[in-house]
């Protein structure tokens, strides 16, 4: 399994629809199998949350990053 492949393609689909993203936070587990559509070990599902929420607080760094640079050209 292309863990990273669906750590990217859980972050598209929660920031997509706003709906996916709370329920993420609240029963990431449930989140991530519905997404991929398979029943996965408890060690690989924890792999793909951190991922995620790593990924997650890495493109909202970049982009307030990105807005602050804006505002100061």
């Amino acid at each position: 399994m292309d863990v990273k492949g669906q750590i990217n393609k859980i972050v598209e689909e929660i920031s997509k629809n706003p709906n996916i993203k709370e329920e993420f936070e609240k029963e990431p587990v449930k989140v991530i199998e519905k997404v991929i559509g398979i029943d996965l070990p408890d060690d690989v599902v924890m792999k793909i949350i951190d991922g995620v929420k790593a990924k997650m607080t890495i493109d909202g760094v970049s982009k307030a990053a990105d807005a602050l640079k804006g505002m100061f050209r």
